[in-house]
């Protein structure tokens, strides 16, 4: 007789006992591998296109973005700078204060006004800390942004035309508003000329690409994010057998392109700060880079978030020592008392929809998807525990006095492997310990 406790049973094994789902064939096994390939390349593809979409194209965050650009201290010196030498390149502004001054000190104005520079740069600095000039900004970014939109969606607006296809960021207005704080004639600010304070956005021979490229982002985004889960869930459904194994790896796939759309983040930051911007200016175009691609980031952070969470929830149904250590301690509560667990996983779902962290949790159908899937992986999981640890059985099955029979054992393995948790790999390794 074997010992107490020892996995070996003398009694014959039922061969419907041991029957399992069919392995892969190496055509399936290529095509799910194929499948979950092609979702994480399409994941990467939609992430730019919502990013563009949601940044780049909407009004709210635009405007948002513009009023977060206007208030950081490196912006402001930036934007300082750049007024002052648009005033002191289009404007004399030595003869304009020499008329300032008794006729006695009129050839002073020259050199007060090289002076004068540096300490005009910084009131101006302190200028755009004030709410009103802050607005003012806003305001000259917020028209040219729908001047862009206008124009990338083929419409007119604001005396702009598809035909020049020319957009521009004029702050001529916001410079005169500066020159007037800082005590320059009006007569001298009005002949600035019509170019000055003007940045341009879109040139004419850029036009048709860019308006192609919205029409793009605007019909794909959403069927893009379709077609991700769509060929993520073929993959798993196809997998038959090795379920859990394709699940574990759609999330680490889900979580790689997260995690290259923050280092492809931060290395094009490092290029458009480093090649694109001048010295005096490069403080300032990285927090641009940081401001303007934020949802970008906070893309990409959810992606690598919800593929770890794939990838935990699939390492966790499965054979591993801790995995199953891990299950037993829930199976008494699991199994015996589900509306505990009901009731926990409900006040934590709830929580997450109030912090709202990703866009999805801020969506309605990313508010019921989140649900849904947490509703099937407790479901999953309860299904899991009640063939593993049997209520009636205890939760240690060699508490009972003796391991259970090889028969009993290999059902429990055929009936993971049926459900995904265990691969063909697994599912054989642990056939042969329960039968050895």
């Amino acid at each position: 007789m074997p010992p107490r406790g020892s996995r070996r049973d003398t009694r014959p094994v039922a061969a419907t006992t041991v029957k399992a789902a069919a392995p892969l064939s190496r055509k399936r096994r290529i095509l799910v591998w194929a499948l979950v390939v092609i979702a994480s390349i399409l994941a990467l593809v939609a992430i730019m296109t919502a990013w563009v979409k949601r940044q780049m194209l909407d009004d709210t965050a635009w405007n948002k973005a513009t009023t977060q650009v206007i208030q950081d201290p490196k912006v402001q010196t930036a934007i300082a700078n750049y007024t002052i030498n648009t005033l002191y390149d289009n404007i004399d502004v030595g003869k304009a204060l020499s008329q300032r001054l008794p006729s006695n000190l009129q050839q002073l104005g020259p050199p007060l006004a090289g002076a004068l520079e540096q300490p005009a740069t910084n009131a101006v600095a302190r200028l755009l800390q004030r709410p009103r000039v802050q607005t003012l900004f806003v305001n000259a970014s917020s028209i040219a942004h729908e001047k862009l939109v206008n124009v990338l969606e083929d419409k007119t607006g604001h005396g702009i035309s598809t035909g020049n296809g020319v957009v521009t960021l004029d702050i001529r207005q916001f410079i005169i508003e500066i020159g007037t704080e800082l005590g320059l004639p009006q007569d001298a600010l009005q002949r600035l000329p019509g170019t000055a304070g003007q940045v341009t956005l879109l040139k004419s021979n850029q036009l048709s690409a860019a308006q192609t490229g919205v029409q793009a982002v605007r019909r794909l985004s959403v069927w893009l994010l379709i077609g991700v889960f769509g060929l993520y869930g073929l993959a798993i459904y196809l997998a038959r057998g090795r379920r859990r194994e394709t699940l574990r790896n759609s999330g680490i796939g889900l979580a790689l392109v997260g995690l290259l759309i923050l280092v492809l983040r931060h290395l094009l930051g490092n290029y458009v700060t480093g090649a694109l911007a001048s010295p005096n200016y490069q403080p300032a175009t990285h927090r641009l880079w940081l401001i303007g691609t934020s949802i970008l980031g906070q893309i990409g952070a959810a992606a690598l978030l919800y593929g770890l969470v794939a990838t935990l929830g699939a390492v966790l149904a499965g054979p591993t020592e801790a995995a199953t250590w891990v299950r037993r301690k829930l199976a008494p509560t699991l199994n015996q008392r589900p509306e505990i667990v009901w009731g926990a996983v409900g006040f934590i779902y709830l929580l997450l929809i109030l912090w709202g962290g990703t866009h999805a949790l801020r969506q309605w159908w990313g508010i019921l998807l989140l649900g849904g899937l947490i509703a099937y992986g407790v479901v999953a999981l309860r299904r899991e525990t009640l063939q593993e640890f049997p209520p009636g059985a205890g939760v240690v099955p060699a508490a009972a006095g003796a391991a259970p029979s090889a028969t009993d054992e290999l059902e429990r393995l055929t009936a993971l492997h049926h459900q995904g948790a265990l691969d063909d790999a697994e599912f054989e390794a642990a056939k042969k310990a329960a039968l050895t």
